[in-house]
């Protein structure tokens, strides 16, 4: 995640998309491990949020991001929507790096249900190289370990020049040879994928339907 990315059309489904995740499986928490990296010298980020058409007070929060450039805006998004749950950002003012990475991803709580979204610019790691922009699969499991049974772990994937679905197919593949006993599902608009992972089966088939409902009144597709 870097600050240029605020309020774009990619947030707009990731916000719109969240909140709806959050509140419809009733969980108390939306933990965010933003991932932070610094800005470039792309446009990258320069999209309208209303590209996707989220919901008017999702688009209008989208517009106050990108305008403060504040990271502490994100946690007003329930009071946007009216929803009930909390938002905790996760070390929100640490660059992430390859090193001390083991730290970035400790300290999740396990006291609530709660879906622990993950921010990298990139996604998950690719089979040769890995930078600071992904996130490794050996951290998914760390996290899997430290939040309870029914919580969810949902990840940024941005579109690798693959289909999604080819991808999502190898990404779950690679997740559990490393984690087996997780169950995944996804969504997908545009160049952006929200891989979602639970040790619940029961979890993922409730985010199954909940990602069906949401298809019908957007321009996305589900695996």
């Amino acid at each position: 995640m870097k600050l240029q990315y605020l309020g774009d059309s990619k947030d707009s489904f990731k916000w719109d998309y969240h909140d709806y995740l959050t509140n419809s499986l009733g969980f108390e928490l939306l933990n965010i491990l933003l991932m932070m990296t610094p800005d470039d010298n792309t446009t990258e980020g320069n999209t309208k949020p209303d590209w996707f058409p989220a919901r008017m007070e999702i688009i209008k929060f989208c517009k106050e991001l990108r305008t403060e450039r504040d990271l502490s805006i994100i946690k007003s998004l329930p009071t946007k929507t009216g929803a009930s749950y909390k938002i905790n950002l996760h070390n929100p003012g640490n660059y992430i790096s390859r090193n001390d990475r083991n730290s970035y991803f400790h300290g999740l709580s396990n006291h609530c249900d709660q879906i622990v979204f993950l921010d990298p610019d990139n996604g998950l790691e690719p089979e040769k190289k890995y930078n600071e922009k992904h996130l490794r699969y050996l951290e998914i499991s760390s996290m899997l370990d430290q939040i309870s049974n029914d919580s969810v772990i949902s990840v940024f994937q941005h579109f690798r020049r693959i289909k999604f679905t080819n991808d999502f197919a190898s990404i779950k593949e690679r997740l559990l040879s490393v984690v087996p006993s997780v169950d995944v599902t996804g969504v997908f608009w545009h160049q952006l994928m929200f891989v979602v992972i639970s040790k619940s089966i029961t979890t993922i088939g409730k985010i199954r339907q909940l990602n069906s409902d949401y298809a019908r009144s957007h321009p996305v597709e589900i695996i």
